[in-house]
């Protein structure tokens, strides 16, 4: 039984693709998922409780190897993943896209944390915050610049001064072209996430002459297995001994 820790296209992907193959599996989803889209074997919803209850839980359910295929700014999860299947010799792989990289135009300022991102940006500038909204409380430091933040559902304490945009991806580039222009935003602040679906942003960044504060994913374990595309993780599941 190979176990994937999901909640990408990419993992979803893998769930066909795995399921086609004949190879047996299941996929567990991050606690912050109300829904989930159906897959062709069993998933369920919710953190194992740290190390230890991780540790427990692929032990529980004879998991064999692990297919980690989370957001690529899982800042928590990969490492422990990791670690937990090593002590436990477990084969473990991460599926991650490949990331942004820059092309002519592109006006990026790479940063290691969202927490840099208030030391870059000068004060007074309009800033289009494209992060997501769990991670609020870290670009606190954006308090003498004017912000607009996006996300599917409401901001939790949204710091004063900020404005919220309301909006469910994809976005396409004429879109996101209109926002920034329209709301005159000089600086747009993301993760590089990588991928099709979000890339609409950036592009739109490019066209108009923005500036991006670009956060640069976190540094991988040492020793852990990388892969960019689904087809080399089902290659890699194939050839798991039975």
């Amino acid at each position: 039984m190979i176990l994937i820790l999901a909640g990408t296209q990419e993992a979803r992907a893998l769930a066909r693709d795995l399921a086609e193959a004949g190879i047996a599996a299941e996929a567990s989803f991050a606690g912050a998922v109300a829904q989930i889209e159906a897959l062709p074997f069993p998933a369920r919803i919710g953190g194992f409780g740290g190390a230890e209850g991780f540790a427990d839980y692929l032990k529980a359910r004879g998991i064999r190897a692990v297919i980690d295929a989370t957001h690529p700014f899982a800042w928590v999860m990969t490492p422990r993943s990791f670690a937990v299947c090593q002590v436990l010799d477990l084969p473990f792989l991460r599926l991650e896209r490949a990331p942004w990289k820059t092309v002519e135009g592109d006006r990026w300022t790479h940063l290691a944390t969202p927490e840099d991102v208030a030391n870059v940006v000068p004060e007074g500038a309009r800033v289009f915050l494209s992060v997501g909204r769990k991670e609020v409380a870290r670009y606190a430091g954006l308090k003498a610049q004017r912000v607009w933040i996006r996300s599917i559902d409401p901001v939790e304490d949204l710091p004063e001064g900020w404005s919220h945009i309301a909006g469910k991806p994809p976005f396409p580039q004429a879109q996101e072209e209109a926002l920034l222009r329209d709301a005159g935003i000089d600086w747009l602040v993301t993760k590089n996430a990588g991928g099709a679906v979000s890339y609409a942003k950036v592009a739109a960044a490019r066209a108009l002459g923005v500036r991006v504060a670009m956060i640069d994913r976190p540094i991988a374990p040492q020793g852990m297995a990388q892969v960019t595309e689904v087809a080399e993780a089902l290659d890699w599941a194939r050839g798991l001994a039975p």
